[in-house]
């Protein structure tokens, strides 16, 4: 008889208390129907990950773990992130659990298509990402920054999936593998792929927020595409040394002629002309001068080993090496 596989939902939360009162069914019915059918084990479990948050959102994810054994907890000892939230969930599943499907709490992603993730896991795939098969839900600023985003990736040389942001399935094996990597500065759909094993893609239709509001504001995710691209590739670095190269090239050839002018006697005053040439290269050595910068910065970061995400509680009941054991308020980091 083959044994069903043991599936975790890794669910990340802030300040959730409008939303999760509507969702949490949402997911729990879907594991029951996903139960029933013989898709995966009766062990698995529903994981919310509470990012820091200021409202009630623990308090009602204590209270679900309470009516429904289904329903797990982990308590961040403070804000650090939405990816810092979903690693720690992965992270505590990796050793419980065969497969985990790494979902946000808004219901804007469709639940449904982990039906297909979980077939596809069974036809092979160790990794299976969710990607939006149309934006129509977008404005058009978003819609379009959106995909230049991704597409400005691609150029970077960053290998992430079009579309796809942290909605995936990701086999145990996957995870083992991927806890060797220790960056401090994450950027979870360009690291996934680099672990590789096989994989595939499951598109559907992203709905709008059903309650709250979204914690991602523009400023939010210009933060994360940079963060992403500095994170994942080292192009622009080599783009300022092709724009140095350029510039000093040009800079040669002023030069040359400037002597040529000065030797024929044919040099004027010229302020507009020295004030823009100034400027210009003050602005490229400030804006090259940035971009190091961030890359310091990271290194920087990296080299401190500051644990990416620090436990402070559990829910009751949090099952340790497939035992149930009792809530000891002990938290752990990584």
């Amino acid at each position: 008889m083959i044994q069903q596989p043991v599936l975790y939902m890794v669910i990340p939360c802030y300040n959730e208390e409008a939303v999760l009162p509507i969702t949490a069914p949402l997911f729990r019915e879907k594991l029951r129907q996903l139960t029933e059918k013989g898709a995966i084990s009766e062990k698995s479990r529903i994981l919310f990950v509470n990012d820091g948050s200021k409202d009630r959102t623990w308090e009602i994810i204590r209270d679900l773990a309470r009516q429904d054994e289904h329903f797990l907890g982990i308590c961040q000892s403070r804000n650090r992130g939405h990816q810092n939230a979903v690693l720690a969930g992965l992270m505590e599943a990796k050793d419980l659990a065969d497969i985990t499907i790494s979902i946000d709490c808004d219901g804007q992603d469709d639940i449904n298509a982990m039906d297909r993730m979980v077939e596809a896991y069974a036809g092979g795939a160790e990794v299976v990402y969710g990607v939006r098969s149309r934006r129509d839900t977008d404005t058009f600023f978003k819609r379009f920054t959106a995909e230049g985003f991704y597409h400005l990736m691609h150029w970077m040389g960053a290998e992430v999936v079009f579309n796809h942001a942290d909605y995936r399935l990701i086999s145990s094996r996957v995870l083992q593998e991927f806890a060797n990597f220790k960056e401090v500065n994450l950027f979870l759909r360009g690291l996934i792929p680099l672990v590789g094993f096989t994989s595939t893609s499951v598109y559907y239709e992203r709905h709008e927020r059903l309650a709250g509001e979204s914690h991602y504001p523009l400023g939010k995710m210009l933060a994360l595409a940079f963060n992403g691209i500095t994170s994942l590739s080292v192009k622009p670095i080599r783009m300022i040394t092709a724009l140095g190269c350029i510039v000093s090239l040009l800079g040669f050839l002023a030069v040359i002629w400037a002597i040529v002018m000065a030797v024929t006697g044919q040099t004027i005053a010229g302020w507009a002309s020295t004030v823009c040439i100034i400027c210009f290269l003050g602005g490229i050595q400030l804006l090259s001068l940035g971009v190091i910068g961030e890359y310091i910065g990271k290194i920087y970061l990296e080299t401190k080993q500051r644990p990416r995400y620090i436990i402070s509680e559990r829910t009751g009941g949090f099952p340790e090496e497939g035992e149930p054991v009792p809530d000891d308020g002990k938290g752990s980091e990584k």
